[in-house]
């Protein structure tokens, strides 16, 4: 090796400055301190069976927040994916229950309602040009309006046994909801890393117009991460209704706020080109956590949606400060 080379190669302290300083680095810390006081404060919180059963609450929006964190580097966003999965889940109920079709040909059915309607959301913004945010508002009344219409208000329970696994059963001592989720993140991180697709993303995020330009297929790519959205929404509905039992029409209100808030939390830019799949993982392990470690404290719900709000702002500060460090500004 020259002598060159070994100059402008970066020390191991100069590596570990890196990782430490990076918003994945700074927020694991913060992860580490959170678990550390709350640990200290109850002692149910530290406990084998509370953070599994923790893991198993959270599967569902991490399930979704996987795309969202591909959607989110390429500048858009997707609002519907809680109305998906109310109406995958009331499309469950209402094949199964009310016209008699055999469950397991009904849960493929559901996946693929939930492809469709993600293939929905970007045949409009790629094809009509509609902004993301605009779009898919649009189709989070549309969907929800759809679900609350098909269910008349009615619910449906009465599962079999064997669905039942999905969403309150174990596999090798851990959740199955949440030992799905942890393979289905490793193959998210695999595919933004390391494939001519994740490299898309992050291009069409940074620059779209250059993208285009440059040959890449933007729509293509564009139509398969909100067909992957809507098909993740749609397996978090099938886990959602085993766990519960039971069907209603307003199963994941609020679910795509949960999982915007851990994709920005873990660092991905709203303005695109920026973003890491462990960084959502630990975004999403945070806010959990403190949902579980307030309420065994006694702390009520309004005062920990302000913590979490809190922690939101300080992750959106802590993010510029890094971008504008790297920048020299």
């Amino acid at each position: 090796m020259s002598s060159d080379a070994q100059i402008r190669a970066p020390s191991p302290i100069q590596r570990l400055r890196t990782v430490l300083f990076s918003q994945e680095g700074i927020l694991f810390l913060i992860l580490v301190v959170v678990v550390a006081v709350l640990a200290g404060r109850s002692d149910a919180f530290f406990t084998p069976r509370n953070l599994l059963n923790q893991g198993r609450l959270m599967s569902e929006v991490g399930l979704v927040a996987l795309p969202m964190t591909f959607i989110i580097i390429t500048g858009g966003i997707d609002l519907s994916v809680g109305s998906i999965l109310g109406l995958c889940a009331v499309l469950l109920g209402v094949l199964w229950g009310g016209l008699g079709l055999p469950l397991g040909l009904v849960l493929v059915l559901v996946l693929l309602v939930g492809v469709l309607a993600g293939l929905f959301n970007a045949l409009l913004i790629v094809r009509v040009g509609v902004p993301p945010l605009i779009m898919t508002l649009a189709t989070l009344a549309l969907y929800r309006g759809l679900a609350q219409g098909i269910s008349e208000a009615r619910s449906v329970t009465g599962y079999p046994e064997w669905f039942f696994r999905f969403g309150q059963g174990n596999v090798a001592g851990l959740p199955t909801q949440l030992g799905l989720f942890i393979v289905m993140a490793i193959l998210a991180a695999v595919v933004l890393r390391s494939t001519t697709l994740g490299r898309t993303l992050y291009a069409i995020g940074n620059n779209p117009v250059g993208a285009r330009f440059s040959g890449l297929p933007v729509g293509r790519n564009l139509a398969l991460i909100y067909a992957f959205s809507g098909l993740m929404a749609a397996l978090a509905a099938i886990i959602f209704v085993s766990r519960v039992t039971t069907t209603r029409s307003d199963m994941g209100s609020g679910l795509e706020l949960d999982a915007i808030a851990a994709v920005v939390l873990g660092g991905t830019s709203i303005f695109g080109g920026k973003g890491s799949i462990l960084g959502t993982v630990i975004g999403l392990v945070l806010i959990q956590l403190l949902k579980n470690g307030l309420a065994l404290m006694g702390v009520t719900s309004d005062a920990t949606i302000i913590v979490i709000g809190t922690m939101l702002i300080l992750a959106i500060l802590v993010n510029n400060f890094i971008q504008n460090r790297r920048a020299g500004i």
